[in-house]
C-alpha cells in the first residue's frame, strides 16, 4: 500500500504472543523483518510459536512489573494482547481477572513508556458496546458493558489514551469476534464452537439465534496489528478503530457453517440445527468504515473461508479431543489453573 510507508525493521514485544490470535501475529511479523519479544505466562503451552532467531521468548506475568520493564527495554513498539480472555473466564475469578485486565495495565503502559517505546496498540474489544439496536455501531457509540472483562477493556482504552503525548503514540483496536484456525486453537468463539460441534457431532446447537455478532477472521486481523507498526503518527494516534466484517445472527451463522461443512466434509451424516433459550443477549452490529477510510483496511477473508481452514485442520487430524481437551477452552484451563495465578507473581 503506497499510503503507508514501510517502517524499518523494529523489535515489537507482544503481550500474550502465545495465544490463539499472538499465535497468528507473530509469525506475520517476522516474516515483515521485524524483531519479536514474546511475554507470555503461557497458561496454554509455547508449541504455538515458530523457532526463529529474531524471537525472543520471556514467560513472566504481565503483573511482574520490574520483570516486564526489563523485557520491553529496547522495543520500539508494544502490542498488548494478553489478559484473561472471555466472559466465563473472568467470572470464575473476578478479583484475578482484574488484577491481570486492569490493575496492572497503568503500570505496564507506564513502562512501556519509560523504556522509549514508541507505539502502544491495545486489544480491546467490540464488546464494550454491551446491547445496542443502533443499526450501525461507529466508534463515537456509547459504551455499555455488560460484563466486567468488557468494563475493565473500556476503563484501560481512557487510561491508555491518558498517556498519548508527542513520542507516545496510543491506538486502541476493539476487534469483533475472531474466527478461524490457530496453532493455538480455541473452540470457545462462536464460529469456532460451531464448526466443532458440526464437524465431531454432525449437530449444531444455537442458544437463541436473533443476536447480531460481528466477526473477523484471524489471518486479517493478525495482518491489522502489523499494519498498525507502520502508520504515520498522525493518522493513528489516540484514534480508536473497530475492526469487524461480516455482521451476521447466531442462527445465520449456524446455518453457514452446515453449509461448508456438508460441502467440505460430507463423508458422514447430514448436519442438524436445534435451537435453545439463552441469557446471553449481546447483540449489536459493528461499523468498521473509519478503519476503511482512514487506514485503507479492508479483511479480505470471510466466515466461509474460516470454516473451510478449519475443516482443512480437522482432516488434517489436528484437533484431537476437540470436545473434551482443557487446552481448546480458556475458561477450563482458567479454572484448572487459578489458584497457582491468583498469587502475587514474584516480583523479580
Amino acid at each position: 500500500d503506497p499510503a503507508r510507508p514501510r517502517e524499518p525493521r523494529q523489535t515489537v514485544l507482544v503481550t500474550g504472543g502465545a495465544g490463539y490470535v499472538g499465535c497468528v501475529v507473530v509469525p506475520k511479523l517476522l516474516e515483515a523483518g521485524h524483531v519479536v519479544v514474546v511475554y507470555d505466562r503461557m497458561l496454554f503451552g509455547r508449541a504455538g510459536l515458530p523457532a526463529h532467531p529474531a524471537l525472543r521468548v520471556v514467560e513472566a506475568d504481565i503483573r511482574d512489573t520490574a520483570r516486564f520493564a526489563r523485557a520491553v527495554d529496547g522495543a520500539h513498539s508494544v502490542i498488548h494482547l494478553a489478559c484473561i480472555s472471555n466472559d466465563p473466564s473472568f467470572e470464575l475469578d473476578p478479583a484475578l481477572g482484574r488484577s491481570i485486565n486492569f490493575e496492572c495495565f497503568e503500570p505496564l503502559v507506564a513502562a512501556c513508556r519509560s523504556a522509549g517505546v514508541r507505539r502502544f496498540i491495545y486489544a480491546s474489544t467490540s464488546s464494550v458496546y454491551g446491547l445496542s439496536d443502533a443499526p450501525e455501531v461507529t466508534e463515537e457509540h456509547p459504551l455499555a458493558p455488560l460484563t466486567d472483562y468488557s468494563r475493565y477493556k473500556a476503563l484501560c482504552e481512557s487510561i491508555l489514551l491518558g498517556f498519548r503525548s508527542p513520542d507516545f503514540t496510543t491506538v486502541v483496536l476493539r476487534p469483533a469476534t475472531v474466527c478461524g484456525d490457530s496453532p493455538r486453537m480455541r473452540f470457545d468463539l462462536t464460529v469456532n464452537i460451531l464448526t466443532n460441534h458440526a464437524v465431531t457431532h454432525r449437530l449444531i446447537t444455537v442458544f437463541g439465534g436473533s443476536q447480531r455478532r460481528p466477526n473477523i477472521h484471524i489471518d486479517d486481523l493478525a495482518e491489522l496489528y502489523g499494519q498498525l507498526l507502520e502508520f504515520p503518527d498522525d493518522l493513528v494516534a489516540g484514534e480508536v478503530f473497530n475492526a469487524g466484517y461480516q455482521n451476521r445472527t447466531v442462527a445465520d451463522l449456524a446455518q453457514m457453517v452446515r453449509r461448508v461443512v456438508e460441502r467440505e466434509m460430507p463423508e458422514t451424516a447430514p448436519i442438524r440445527i436445534e435451537t435453545r433459550p439463552t441469557d446471553d443477549l449481546r447483540s449489536y452490529h459493528v461499523a468498521s468504515q473509519k478503519i476503511a477510510q482512514r487506514l485503507g483496511f479492508v479483511p479480505r477473508r470471510t466466515i466461509e473461508d474460516a470454516i473451510r481452514d478449519l475443516c482443512r485442520a480437522f482432516k488434517a487430524g489436528r484437533f484431537p479431543d476437540s470436545l473434551t481437551d482443557d487446552r481448546y477452552m480458556n475458561v477450563k484451563t482458567v479454572k484448572r489453573l487459578s489458584s497457582s495465578l491468583r498469587m502475587e507473581p514474584a516480583r523479580s
